[in-house]
């Protein structure tokens, strides 16, 4: 793998849109985290309560020469729903938003144009916050790579699973082998 750089969104629960990352090439680290808010250093029941005004979230750090950032914009929108406000399928809280947070100004300016053309395709307004990333908090261990320790949890079955199917099918010409 070349260099890396990295990217940090939130889409819901973050061991669904882990997972989802996880099955791209030219990924090197996807780490599920905390980000958006005003705790510092929170725990996973803090960020639960909604108190923090973080945003469950994941770091992907991957090769630009093999996955560009326009096409993490394009996994990560089509795993998640972009228009559901503070909230993804059973998964309610602010912590669950739907967030970009861009890492610099080529980032910004790629997720501002996405956004912008893909609320042209719902009918509902697509509500994706787009913010810079001010600290990234590392989720506890057990959160890491949560859908390859835990596939047949229940949560995963029925969230995580359908996630990584549609990235296997929309993007077979992007999977790791």
């Amino acid at each position: 793998m070349g260099s890396t750089q990295t990217a940090t969104f939130g889409g819901g629960c973050f061991w669904c849109v882990e997972a989802a990352f996880k099955e791209l090439d030219g990924i090197s680290e996807v780490t599920s985290g905390y980000a958006g808010g005003q705790t510092e250093n929170p725990s996973y029941e803090q960020v639960c309560s909604g108190n923090t005004g973080h945003a469950e979230v994941v770091q992907v750090d991957y090769d630009p020469a093999v996955v560009g950032y326009d096409e993490l914009l394009e996994v990560f929108f089509a795993v998640h729903d972009p228009t559901q406000l503070n909230r993804q399928g059973p998964d309610v809280g602010t912590q669950y938003r739907s967030i970009v947070l861009f890492h610099d100004d080529d980032q910004e300016r790629q997720a501002s144009a996405y956004i912008e053309a893909l609320d042209e395709e719902y009918d509902d307004k697509v509500v994706t916050e787009l913010v810079p990333l001010e600290t990234f908090y590392e989720a506890e261990e057990y959160h890491q790579d949560y859908f390859e320790k835990n596939p047949d949890d229940a949560y995963c079955q029925f969230h995580a699973s359908p996630k990584i199917e549609k990235v296997r099918e929309k993007f077979a010409d992007k999977l790791a082998n």
